[in-house]
């Protein structure tokens, strides 16, 4: 699995406690303003075996004895190149810790993604999704979001404090 990295304690990328963050490489949006473009390509990073990757993740996510919630990001998790080591992530990490909140960013629309067979699987394991392309010109201050077209979405549900504008 090729990834930008794994960060252990982040405060940012959840909106309830501390998670464990995954970076993906690879995005075919790119988005202007992107504050990853450095994850666009998709030879960026490092090709880690998937197991490892999972190992670590799973172990981070209860280092210590304390809990943390898990985040997916990139580059495009969802991207085709990245959707198949994705889903095997989040299913793995989804049965060691099925109470832990599971976050992903993703620049595909919720309709985008509900066309897509492989997308539904991954969401399967997902408890927050957080969809849209980037705009830099409605570049906002909100909460899991970097521009208000973007929306977050809690099991598939659109939650409404969440909702755009």
């Amino acid at each position: 699995m090729r990834i930008a990295g794994i960060i252990e304690d982040d405060i940012v990328d959840c909106d309830d406690g501390i998670a464990v963050s995954l970076w993906t490489v690879g995005c075919p949006h790119h988005c202007k303003g992107c504050h990853n473009q450095n994850l666009w390509d998709y030879g960026a990073g490092q090709d880690i075996p998937i197991k490892t990757v999972i190992n670590e993740i799973k172990e981070k996510i209860n280092k210590n004895g304390f809990m943390r919630n898990f985040s997916v990001l990139g580059g495009e998790p969802l991207d085709p190149q990245n959707i198949k080591d994705v889903d095997e992530v989040l299913k793995e990490v989804r049965a060691a810790y099925p109470n832990i909140k599971i976050y992903l960013w993703t620049g595909y629309t919720f309709e985008e993604l509900s066309e897509r067979e492989d997308a539904q699987n991954v969401l399967k394991n997902v408890d927050v999704l957080i969809e849209g392309r980037y705009i830099e010109e409605l570049r906002a201050d909100l909460p899991l979001r970097g521009s208000s077209n973007q929306r977050v979405f809690i099991n598939g549900e659109n939650m409404k404090f969440y909702t755009r504008g």
